[in-house]
């Protein structure tokens, strides 16, 4: 008995073509060609004015002058770096425990996903504009239940370099668990029931079955967790852009891009050094991550 061999009509060659096309063509546009002209514009001295013949070469300028001259650029570093840090250790497992005790079925669970998850539904410059108020030195709801709003005792948790920082990365704490709950509770939505009733009968705890059942399975949602808390911690930028502008503290990467590429004084090719700099740290972050995890995958699919 022969198989059919079902050939494409051209109606259907054209639904792949625009299914498949454009898609591409949007990431070719919006992603890889940005991503190109970036880094051949970072070797450039160009102020964006009188078109692209102004664009002289600059080769490596930009970068020796970003490494050695530019006084915010490491502090830049170091408080991308501390976000992130913040978001793997304290975001990611805050956001686990809420879908785990949201999996539990307990009362008014629907009530609590709407609540955890509202944050991450509201734009994260609302968000910011919510805790200016929340952090406000003089009439603030933490100084005012602290009474931390007068002299001898004052609190100025925008404006101080000692707070400001931790201060903004309560609200991207609070925003980023909310979405990363969702992530993990669609994950233990998958769980097979019948592997944790075997883990009940063979004498396990909660932690020990979460841990030696529940988290394994988890590894594919903590692939995707991973990357996304890489990138929201490395693309942060409208929440302390409305707080203080990146001022006094809280200088970040893409504060630094902003402003070398949009400010007063543009300067394309520094920014857009800068812009390859957290581009290339992005990858460093993630690639290696994968690279392990889908070569330990695949090791592990071709022993069975």
């Amino acid at each position: 008995m022969t198989a059919r061999v079902h050939r494409l009509t051209k109606r259907d060659k054209v639904v792949v073509a625009v299914m498949a096309g454009i898609p591409t063509l949007l990431a070719l546009c919006l992603v890889w060609l940005p991503a190109i002209a970036s880094i051949v514009l970072s070797f450039t001295n160009w102020t964006g004015v009188g078109g692209l013949s102004t664009i002289t070469f600059d080769g490596v300028d930009n970068y020796k002058q970003l490494f050695s001259i530019n006084p915010q650029f490491w502090p830049a570093v170091e408080h991308n770096l501390i976000w992130l840090a913040a978001l793997l250790l304290v975001g990611t497992p805050l956001g686990m425990f809420l879908a785990y005790q949201l999996d539990k079925k307990i009362r008014l669970t629907k009530f609590y996903q709407t609540a955890f998850f509202l944050p991450v539904v509201v734009s994260t410059a609302v968000i910011g504009f919510v805790w200016k108020l929340v952090y406000d030195p003089d009439n603030g709801l933490i100084n005012s239940l602290f009474h931390t709003n007068k002299p001898g005792d004052y609190l100025d948790w925008i404006g101080s370099p000692h707070l400001n920082l931790w201060a903004v990365l309560v609200a991207a704490i609070w925003r980023h668990a909310g979405y990363l709950m969702v992530l993990y509770l669609a994950g233990l939505k998958s769980v097979d029931p019948s592997l944790k009733e075997a883990a009940a009968l063979d004498g396990a705890g909660g932690w020990q079955a979460f841990r030696h059942v529940v988290f394994p399975v988890l590894k594919p949602i903590n692939i995707v967790v991973l990357v996304v808390t890489i990138i929201e911690a490395l693309r942060a930028f409208d929440i302390v852009w409305v707080f203080n502008k990146g001022a006094q503290g809280t200088e970040l990467l893409s504060i630094l891009i902003t402003q070398n590429i949009v400010g007063e004084a543009s300067r394309i090719g520094y920014g857009s050094a800068i812009a390859v700099v957290l581009m290339v740290i992005s990858l460093g972050a993630i690639i290696p991550y994968l690279w392990v995890t889908f070569r330990r995958e695949r090791r592990e699919g071709n022993g069975r």
